[in-house]
This record gives C-alpha cells, sequence and structure tokens, in this order.
C-alpha cells in the first residue's frame, strides 16, 4: 500500500508541476495557483510516506 501512496504522491507532484508551467505559460494565474496547491499537497503526501517509513523501523 505505501509504494501505491507513494506513487500518487510523485504523480500529483508532476501534475501541479505541469499545471504551474501551463498556467504560467498562458498568463492564466489561477493555473498556475491550482498547479502550486496540487504540487504543495502531493509534496506533504510524500513527507507523510516517508515519516511512515521511518517509523516502521
Amino acid at each position: 500500500m505505501a509504494g501505491n501512496q507513494k506513487a500518487k504522491a510523485k504523480a500529483e507532484q508532476a501534475k501541479g508541476k505541469a499545471k504551474e508551467a501551463l498556467g504560467r505559460a498562458v498568463g492564466n494565474e489561477r493555473m498556475e495557483a491550482e498547479g502550486r496547491t496540487k504540487g504543495a499537497k502531493g509534496d506533504a503526501r510524500q513527507t507523510k510516506e516517508k515519516a511512515k517509513d521511518v517509523f516502521k523501523h
């Protein structure tokens, strides 16, 4: 299960970065902000999974 969550976090980060870049390219501030938010959510998920790994051992 943890591997699935880690992959989900990476995918969320990638989608966020892509959306942020697209928003910046077309000049859409809202899309850019949504991308940053999605990326941050992926970062938080990844941090949570890393913390689980630390306490697992």
